[in-house]
C-alpha cells in the first residue's frame, strides 16, 4: 500500500463538490443504506480525510474508518470531531483488518474512492478482497468504487492538467495528473498528483506524491470477488464510462 502522506493535508481537492459535504457524500450511496438495518454496523476501510464515513455516522449508523494512511486516519478523526460525530478511527491496510475486528462484525463494507488499484497485484487484490469478505455479516454489502483501468490504459502516459481553479477553505489550487502507464497489466503503474495551490500574494506552492498502482479489468474484479465469497449484486460498469461502483453480498452459507 502507498501513503498519501503527502497530500493528506490538500486531498480536499480531490474530492468532487458533490461529494465534499459528508452529508452529501453518504447520500450517494442512499440505495445501498436503504438494505441496511437501523443502526447498522458499517466499516470504511479506505476513509481518506474521512467524509463518507462521517456521513454515514450522521445518519445513525455505527461506523468505524480505517485507513493505510496515519495522516489520512488523523483528518477523519479532526472531521469527525468538527462535526461531533461518533467515528471509530483505526489505522490499518486491508490484509490487517482481520486482526482489528472479528469475522461477521460489519452489515456493510466501504472500499470506495478508486483506492483497490493500491492493492500490490492480483494476489495483493485478493487478500484485501478477502479480509472485507471476512469482516462481512452473511447478506451483508461490500460497495466498491474503482476507475476504468480500460480507459485508463487506452490513454496511455500521459499528463493531465485541470482546466479550471478549485477552491476549498477560501484557497484556489489546480490539480495535475502524471500517468506512468506500464507495458502490461500485471505491471506496476503509477500516478504522480500535484496540487499547484496559488497563494494570495501570486506565488504558488506544489505538493505532490508519487503513488503506485496496480490496474485490473472489470473482469478480473468480478471474478476475485466471486472467489472471495462476494456476489455482485449491481453494478454500473460502462467501458465508455470513466468511473463505476459495484455492490457485493455476502453470499449465504450454511451454519
Amino acid at each position: 500500500m502507498t501513503g498519501y502522506d503527502a497530500l493528506a493535508e490538500v486531498y480536499e481537492w480531490l474530492i468532487s463538490d458533490v461529494k465534499l459535504a459528508p452529508a452529501d457524500f453518504a447520500a450517494s450511496f442512499a440505495d445501498v443504506l436503504d438494505l441496511l438495518p437501523a443502526e447498522a454496523h458499517v466499516l470504511d476501510c479506505s476513509c481518506g480525510t474521512g467524509q463518507l464515513a462521517v456521513g454515514l455516522a450522521g445518519l445513525g449508523l455505527r461506523v468505524v474508518a480505517t485507513d493505510a494512511s496515519e495522516a489520512m486516519v488523523r483528518r477523519t478523526a479532526e472531521l469527525s470531531g468538527e462535526f461531533g460525530a461518533s467515528v471509530r478511527t483505526v489505522r490499518a491496510d486491508w490484509e490487517e483488518l482481520p486482526g482489528h475486528f472479528d469475522d461477521f462484525t460489519f452489515d456493510a463494507v466501504f472500499c470506495v474512492g478508486n483506492s483497490l488499484h493500491h492493492a500490490v497485484g492480483a494476489r495483493g487484490r485478493v487478500a484485501a478482497l478477502e479480509s472485507m469478505s471476512r469482516l462481512l455479516r452473511r447478506g451483508g454489502h461490500l460497495v466498491l468504487t474503482s476507475r476504468t483501468w480500460e480507459l485508463v490504459r487506452a490513454r496511455g502516459s500521459r499528463l493531465d492538467i485541470g482546466d479550471r481553479i478549485v477552491r476549498r477553505n477560501g484557497r484556489d489550487a489546480v490539480v495535475v495528473y502524471r500517468w506512468e502507464i506500464a507495458p502490461r497489466w500485471e505491471e506496476e503503474h503509477h500516478i504522480e498528483i500535484a496540487i499547484a495551490e496559488v497563494e494570495a500574494a501570486g506565488s504558488v506552492l506544489v505538493r505532490s506524491e508519487l503513488l503506485s498502482c496496480w490496474p485490473y479489468r472489470y473482469d478480473e474484479l468480478e471474478a476475485e470477488l466471486r472467489r472471495v465469497g462476494l456476489r455482485v449484486e449491481t453494478s454500473t460498469f460502462d467501458p465508455e464510462a470513466e468511473n463505476y461502483t459495484v455492490v457485493a453480498s455476502k453470499v449465504q452459507t450454511a451454519g
